[in-house]
């Protein structure tokens, strides 16, 4: 398929319907449905607000939303330069393998070399053997010597504990 075919744009705040189904559909693909806490509200007050702290891009093909990336800049004192973290990206199951996924990726490209970053990071689950092999194709590199490490919000309170 030409990627032609299919629009890659920035979301706004009247995709934010759109975003919550794409956001659910990726949720179930990923088995992790009970974990979704996003809402309509927090969508708009996080990244439709004066200081986003993320950016959607979404894909269409005929004017329908069929898949979306979102990212934020972080920086490596490594490279003291700017980059982009990948946050999420997920295309509709019948609308994979046609160039949409490589048309985010491209896209953040374009976005980072704009900010004149030096790299694009994000995390893939070690059983997504499909997208680990998209992702190589597209040349990145999996880094197996980090783990992903996170403190939760009880975590979190609790370090803040007195």
């Amino acid at each position: 398929m030409d990627n032609k075919q299919f629009l890659i744009r920035d979301a706004n705040p009247n995709d934010i319907s759109t975003l919550m189904e794409l956001i659910r559909l990726m949720a179930e693909f990923e088995g992790c449905l009970d974990f979704l806490e996003a809402t309509p509200k927090k969508l708009e007050d996080t990244l439709f607000c004066e200081n986003p702290l993320a950016f959607v891009l979404l894909a269409e093909m005929n004017g329908n939303a069929i898949g979306f990336a979102t990212y934020h800049r972080i920086y490596s004192t490594f490279l003291a330069q700017p980059g982009i973290w990948l946050d999420d990206l997920y295309i509709k199951a019948e609308y994979r393998r046609l160039g949409v996924g490589e048309a985010l990726i491209k896209r953040l490209c374009q976005i980072t070399q704009k900010i004149e970053g030096g790299r694009i990071d994000w995390i893939v689950a070690v059983n997504n053997t499909p997208a680990i092999k998209f992702y190589e194709k597209m040349g990145a590199k999996i880094i197996q010597q980090v783990r992903l490490c996170r403190l939760d919000r009880e975590a979190i309170a609790q370090g803040t504990a007195s």
